[in-house]
């Protein structure tokens, strides 16, 4: 049984900046593509590699440091169990900076999109599953304290995600080749990252939590809600798991190399129809070996097509654990899990599986 109280007792921490590169603008030479990381190193480690945590669209790395109703975030739940953390804010977010000229556009999104996507969905109910979520702590719309924390941690992120991944891939690469060989935490939007980074670095990277990653493969989901739940998006990942390139074997020397087939049928009801590989399934190599676990929610979007990223994963050849957290006893949660009220319970069931990966 996790201890929500354990004391949290630190014997350094600190900031830096990971990767960038000078580039020219308008307003001549700048810094671009830097990532904000900050660490802390607990009195007593217990375990040899640290964990790296990255946060998804629109958020900075302040959704792993607390919980909009001020209870213990992952990060100090993982620093008071003896691991090392560093938590990121990704490239052109939050403190790393965001310079217009360099990075283009940004988006944000408004109060009641976010509501209806991460902390009510049981309203609008838009995917067969979002009517399971109980676990916001709140109403989760505008006007409720702890809806109104999370809504003002929210920031711009830019519109170029392809670039804001290449950007990732080599400060992700930077951090480890700093800090040596790390797990890699990963969240939504920065899923994709975790295979990236990974494929750059595969003997860095002891293990990979992606929680909800980015998906589904290939092609973005639009969400209708009934009869129908589901439609095909734009193609936005033609890679399969990521925008850009990874190394596949056979090597594949642009996405037109990767051929895929839609499901006829999904694999239960509530599910999407999920985009694989067609015919003999390139393999992803780097990714082999690495421990790699899928974690989804009862509640969540993701609850609809993240076992798609999982065969996706598995079809090209990189075995990992699919774990959907109601089929462990842990019910109602929705796609910011690490801030409802069961998140420590959540972090406990990640640290166990660290364990048992990693002894």
């Amino acid at each position: 049984m996790f201890d929500e109280h354990k004391p949290l007792e630190i014997a350094d921490q600190g900031c830096f900046f990971a990767g960038g590169r000078y580039a020219e603008t308008d307003d001549g030479r700048v810094i671009l593509g830097q990532m904000y990381v900050q660490y802390q190193v607990p009195r007593t480690r217990r375990h040899p590699h640290p964990v790296v945590m990255i946060h998804g669209g629109g958020q900075t790395g302040v959704n792993f440091l607390s919980t909009p109703d001020g209870r213990r975030g992952w990060a100090d739940y993982f620093v008071a169990n003896g691991f090392t953390v560093y938590v990121v804010d990704q490239p052109a977010r939050g403190r790393s900076g965001f310079f217009t000229r360099g990075y283009g556009d940004a988006a944000r999104r408004n109060a009641d999109a976010i509501a209806e996507r991460f902390t009510a969905p049981e309203i609008g109910k838009r995917w067969p599953q979002a009517g399971l979520h109980t676990q916001w702590p709140g109403t989760g719309v505008a006007g409720d304290p702890a809806f109104d924390q999370f809504y003002a941690s929210q920031v711009e992120s830019m519109s170029d995600i392809a670039a804001l991944e290449r950007m990732m891939r080599e400060a992700g690469a930077a951090l480890l080749d700093r800090i040596g060989p790390a797990i890699l935490l990963t969240h939504s939007q920065s899923g994709p990252f975790g295979w990236t980074i990974a494929d750059a670095r595969p003997q860095a990277v002891r293990a990979i939590l992606a929680i909800e990653p980015n998906g589904a493969p290939v092609r973005e989901v639009e969400f209708t809600g009934p009869p129908g739940w589901f439609e095909d998006g734009l193609v936005t990942r033609p890679w399969g798991i990521t925008r850009g390139p990874l190394a596949f074997t056979p090597a594949a020397a642009a996405p037109s190399d990767l051929k895929f087939e839609r499901q006829a049928e999904p694999d239960g009801p509530g599910l999407v129809c999920c985009w694989l590989q067609a015919g003999p399934a390139r393999q992803l190599a780097n990714l082999r070996g690495i421990p790699v676990l899928i974690l989804t929610s009862e509640a969540s979007y993701h609850a609809a097509y993240d076992h798609c990223t999982s065969r996706f994963l598995r079809q090209a050849g990189v075995e990992h654990d699919f774990v959907r957290l109601a089929d462990v006893g842990i019910r109602g949660n929705g796609h910011m899990m690490m801030l409802e009220k069961n998140n420590l319970e959540i972090a406990a069931f990640l640290q166990k599986w660290i364990e048992a990966k990693l002894p």
